[in-house]
């Protein structure tokens, strides 16, 4: 996962339209289902016309009790229908005055600025998948207390100069030394350098899996 990344032009001007996204069955959509339609909408929206979608898509406001509405950082991560990741990019502390907002701008930046990838193709976007990942607000703790099924980690040097951060239940990663370390190496800080940690959750909110199918059905119908 890359950590914050400044925001890009097109992010900053998608802030003004963040927070809308299509009805399924004339029906609001619940925050399970809302989040990652949203990165849905704004990526394929922005992939195909260079800008966030807005009310002139038919996408209703969200309902006022949303989490869209609360301030928050979140991850964005875009991967492809057989699992492998196609962008993550996140920010550690809320940036922007709703999560509407800081979805829509790292929805794009994920699409378009992760350094390990090239920009999202039109092309892609059937066989592409969402998951949001809402963050909690960091609080300190001790290496005792990281659990990476659990807790996502953030680590600093001494100077709070170089930051790094890792989300939880990550395949692969099963010892808080294993997150620890590679949290560390994304910051750039070396081996051995004393580190203050952090801990978070996160609600993470997921699509759910499409078939083989659904996204053939979606293609023929473009």
């Amino acid at each position: 996962m890359s950590e914050e990344l400044d925001m890009t032009d097109a992010a900053r001007d998608a802030d003004a339209t963040a927070g809308t996204v299509p009805m399924q069955g004339g029906k609001s959509l619940t925050d399970e289902e809302l989040l990652p339609a949203l990165a849905r909408a704004t990526v394929e929206t922005f992939v195909r016309d260079g800008r966030a979608p807005d009310d002139d898509d038919h996408t209703p406001p969200r309902p006022p009790a949303s989490i869209l509405s609360e301030r928050a950082a979140c991850f964005v991560s875009i991967k492809t229908d057989t699992g492998d990741l196609r962008g993550c990019i996140g920010t550690i502390e809320p940036a922007r005055p709703t999560l509407a907002q800081e979805l829509t701008a790292n929805a794009i930046n994920a699409a378009t600025e992760d350094p390990r990838f090239p920009p999202v193709g039109a092309h892609e976007l059937a066989r592409l998948r969402y998951s949001v990942d809402v963050l909690s607000e960091p609080e300190p703790a001790q290496f005792e207390d990281l659990d990476p099924s659990t807790y996502g980690v953030i680590v600093e040097d001494e100077r709070g100069m170089r930051r790094g951060l890792l989300l939880p239940d990550i395949e692969g990663i099963e010892t808080a030394a294993r997150q620890v370390e590679i949290a560390a190496r994304k910051a750039g800080i070396p081996a051995g350098v004393p580190l203050r940690l952090y801990r978070f959750r996160v609600r993470r909110f997921r699509e759910p899996e499409r078939t083989t199918h659904d996204t053939d059905n979606k293609e023929q119908s473009r």
